[in-house]
């Protein structure tokens, strides 16, 4: 009887510990696609599964969203590795866990006379964001290794945000695209085509494997401080991932928030090409890919593009959590 009760107290005492919930407060921007698993975890309850109160702070663009990460308004962002590695060099200390390995690509209209890269001379492109857009120096760095050119001088690049960029393309106003993977998705749907992915001329330019592009983002002091939050979180995080690799029917509740309502066909799109973006897993010590990445955008972006450093920052990936 004695041991029995002393097992009870022992559970009573331990039952609060056990449920403890740890607060995180993560940065999202609102029209993302990262609310799509955000809206996962908290419909699947995946949060709590791991202990965590997860509080989420809508954000207006991923600018914002590195500010407020930057000025401790939130503990965690979507952020890509070249700003983590910018920002370790110039010595605020981020770092970073990968999210997704989704690239975007370059889109003809069907029935293009484009058939290869080498086609783009003195063809108009329209290029989502800037001159020192990533994918842009990487589709240059391609065509430099394909025709010994340089694309900037022999082809017309139109830049603008990415409503734009689909607009121009499929009202005629420009021969190709270069466009975020989402915005491609929707460009598919209404009968473009795909000529490279960004995947395709990395694979070409030398890298073997695919890096991760973006990841979740928080301070070295963040992971210091509140390291099981930021591990239920993460573990939240590839829970979420796993459901939207596999199961069809955790799409059902995302349709809305895809801006795919009443559009099966754009719908199905997105799910696939968001689905071959997912990360299924994480090993701090794999880095060579992402590496060989920084390298590659140094040499052909430059300063404009990665500051003053030309290799990958140590620590631009978190060495506390695998997966």
């Amino acid at each position: 009887m004695r041991t029995l009760v002393l097992a009870l107290a022992t559970a009573l005492l331990l039952t609060p510990l056990a449920h403890a919930q740890q607060t995180l407060t993560i940065g999202v921007q609102e029209s993302g696609t990262v609310q799509w698993e955000i809206q996962t975890i908290k419909r699947l309850g995946l949060d709590e599964k791991h202990g965590l109160d997860l509080q989420v702070r809508p954000l207006a663009d991923s600018r914002a969203g590195q500010i407020a990460l930057l000025a401790g308004a939130v503990d965690v962002i979507l952020s890509d590795f070249v700003w983590v590695s910018i920002q370790r060099g110039d010595g605020n200390m981020v770092t970073m866990v990968p999210h997704s390995l989704a690239v975007g690509g370059l889109m003809v209209p069907s029935g293009s006379p484009i058939t290869d890269v080498a086609d783009l001379a003195g063809k108009t492109i329209a290029v989502s964001g800037s001159p020192v857009d990533k994918s842009w120096v990487i589709l240059q760095a391609y065509y430099n290794q394909a025709t010994s050119g340089t694309l900037a001088t022999d082809a017309n690049a139109r830049f603008g945000a990415p409503p734009l960029v689909n607009e121009l393309l499929a009202s005629g106003g420009v021969d190709a695209a270069l466009n975020f993977w989402q915005w491609n998705a929707r460009a598919k749907a209404a009968g473009m085509t795909e000529l490279l992915s960004v995947a395709d001329m990395l694979a070409t330019l030398g890298l073997a494997e695919q890096p991760p592009l973006l990841g979740w983002t928080f301070t070295d002091e963040t992971a210091t401080t509140k390291t099981a939050a930021i591990s239920a979180f993460l573990d939240a995080s590839f829970d979420a991932k796993a459901v939207l690799l596999t199961d069809d029917t955790a799409w059902d509740s995302l349709t809305d928030l895809m801006g795919a309502s009443g559009e099966p066909a754009l719908f199905t799109q997105l799910r696939d090409d968001y689905r071959a973006g997912i990360v299924p897993g994480y090993d701090p010590a794999d880095t060579d890919a992402a590496a060989q990445a920084f390298a590659l955008l140094a040499q052909y972006g430059g300063s404009d593009l990665v500051g003053d450093q030309d290799q990958l920052a140590p620590g631009t990936f978190w060495g506390g959590y695998r997966k």
